[in-house]
């Protein structure tokens, strides 16, 4: 009895640990099917498609007035850019050129001293005096070879002197005529100890390199005078975009620093190719302006003309991660081929905006493809919306 009583018991704790050990498996919860849009695609319910107020349309040819985007500077004509040198090298005794300074043309830019100015008015005047002299000379020979009193050599040294003489007189003539010297002063015996150098033109000093004291070189750039009323625009553009480019296009450019635009127009359209690949344009400005200085820089836009392109509405275009996309319509398959709508993000490369619509270019482009032209926005927020949920789990 008490072994049946031992055993019962050993056969009553071997089932309940068997029960324990072998637990009812516990029921796996049903999982919530996740809609998740992978790929940049998109579906909605007819109720979503309904809500949201998608408006589909296709890619259509519009007339937009091309532009290229440039940059160029302010410069001037060669004829309003001088430069001042001195004919005769020598010290400066004296400037009071800065720079920024206006000055009217003739004003003195700088007062030059050398010995050799002296010299020079010294021979001039020498040269003038044996000129005389040789045409007296020649004068009576002449007469005397007329009453055959004098021979053919004598006629012909005096001749020859007095040529001579005239083409030193002539030459030194022009030589003081370059310092600009008054050579009815200097005709009255007053020589000179300097000379002047005078402004050309009517402009702004930009440049002073020289001071008092200082030796000037004939080969030395002392003074740089811009005349600002007639400034140009200088743009580079690109070798592919020179056959877009005619002469009377209007630019638009504007000025560091400055927010409205300012007009010129195509002057000259340049005839040779950098090493860059980019050529010259040469722009009138509509209004002048003498306040601005050359070398400024500028950003310009070209207007290109009329051409018909492929385009879209503006608000059809979305940015996402620094691409642009379109959503183009799907159609839906399996089980959703009759409850939904499909849409596929499809990156575009854009050009020109204008009127509402922007120029577009993408693979697959045809031209029944519908496109959403309103709503695209909200798509793309379903878009981000998943995304951010596919980075949570």
């Amino acid at each position: 009895m008490k072994f049946t009583y031992k055993y019962f018991s050993l056969l009553l704790m071997a089932l309940f640990m068997a029960a324990c050990g072998n637990p009812k498996a516990e029921e796996e919860p049903v999982q919530e099917e996740e809609h998740h849009e992978e790929n940049g695609l998109v579906s909605l319910t007819p109720e979503q498609y309904e809500l949201t107020g998608i408006t589909l349309g296709t890619v259509e040819m519009k007339a937009l007035s091309g532009t290229i985007k440039v940059n160029g500077v302010l410069d001037l004509p060669p004829k309003n850019l001088v430069s001042i040198s001195t004919p005769l090298e020598g010290i400066v005794t004296s400037t009071e050129m800065l720079q920024g300074m206006r000055v009217k043309k003739g004003t003195v830019v700088a007062v030059i001293q050398n010995p050799e100015f002296i010299q020079m008015q010294q021979d001039y005047l020498d040269y003038k005096s044996q000129l005389q002299f040789l045409k007296q000379e020649l004068d009576r020979q002449e007469e005397l070879a007329r009453e055959n009193v004098n021979s053919k050599k004598a006629l012909q040294k005096a001749k020859s002197e007095y040529h001579s003489m005239s083409a030193r007189f002539l030459g030194q003539k022009t030589r003081l005529s370059l310092l600009d010297i008054s050579f009815p002063v200097l005709e009255k015996g007053q020589i000179l100890r300097t000379f002047n150098l005078y402004a050309p033109i009517t402009g702004y000093v930009t440049q002073v390199n020289t001071n008092t004291g200082a030796f000037a070189s004939t080969s030395d750039m002392l003074f740089k005078i811009a005349d600002t009323e007639h400034l140009h625009a200088e743009l580079t553009v690109f070798e592919k975009d020179v056959p877009k480019l005619k002469i009377g296009q209007k630019v638009r450019f504007t000025l560091a620093n400055e927010a409205h635009e300012r007009i010129a127009t195509v002057f000259l359209i340049g005839r040779e190719i950098s090493k860059e690949r980019t050529v010259q344009i040469h722009c009138h400005l509509d209004k002048e302006d003498t306040q601005l200085i050359p070398g400024m820089y500028l950003k310009a836009y070209v207007e290109s003309g009329m051409s018909k392109v492929s385009a879209l509405p503006e608000q059809s275009i979305v940015e996402f991660e620094g691409k642009k996309y379109v959503f183009v319509e799907q159609p839906a398959e399996g089980k959703n081929k009759e409850t939904a709508y499909q849409f596929k993000m499809a990156e575009v490369n854009t050009g020109v905006s204008e009127n509402g619509y922007t120029q577009v270019s993408f693979p697959g482009q045809d031209a029944g493809i519908k496109i959403v032209v309103k709503g695209a926005y909200d798509l793309l927020s379903k878009v981000k919306n998943a995304e951010e949920e596919g980075h949570g789990h």
